[in-house]
């Protein structure tokens, strides 16, 4: 004779995970958590605007959410007040980058720090740093992204 399973009164209970819509437990590698933006990288980025009269400029960190096709591409950066700015008196509360991004087309801009820890994939998962990621200059990185 099989021994009695008694169930909840939601029978798929048992197959939810636990947190919040997106989230992995800690037994999936929930715990992670790449850190975007370290102090080695922050001293590596050129500062904002410092390389606009570069025509091939280097391309220092590469950004990509792993569940779909969207790639950052970062050239230079600086902290930022809550306006925006880098040149001001005003507490920095964010980090501002100018680079390369790839989703639905390829488009130089900028992006901040604050939106790249908001973003979240088609299955949840949050942007990650390419920590295997080597400088190389922006026309090679435009070729690889048919620009």
């Amino acid at each position: 004779m099989f021994p009695m399973r008694s169930f909840s009164a939601n029978p798929w209970q048992a197959y939810a995970l636990p947190g919040r819509a997106g989230e992995l437990p800690p037994e999936r590698g929930g715990d992670r958590h790449i850190q975007l933006l370290t102090k080695e990288l922050r001293k590596r980025l050129p500062a904002l605007y410092s390389q606009e009269d570069n025509p091939d400029p280097i391309v220092v960190a590469k950004f990509f959410t792993p569940d779909s096709s969207w790639t950052w591409y970062a050239i230079e950066g600086s902290p930022v007040d809550e306006d925006g700015y880098y040149d001001t008196d005003k507490p920095k509360t964010d980090f501002c980058f100018f680079g390369l991004v790839s989703g639905i087309e390829a488009e130089l801009g900028y992006f901040s720090l604050s939106e790249l820890e908001s973003v979240r994939g088609l299955f949840g998962l949050p942007v990650e740093r390419d920590l295997y990621f080597e400088p190389v200059r922006l026309s090679k990185v435009k070729s690889l992204c048919g620009v």
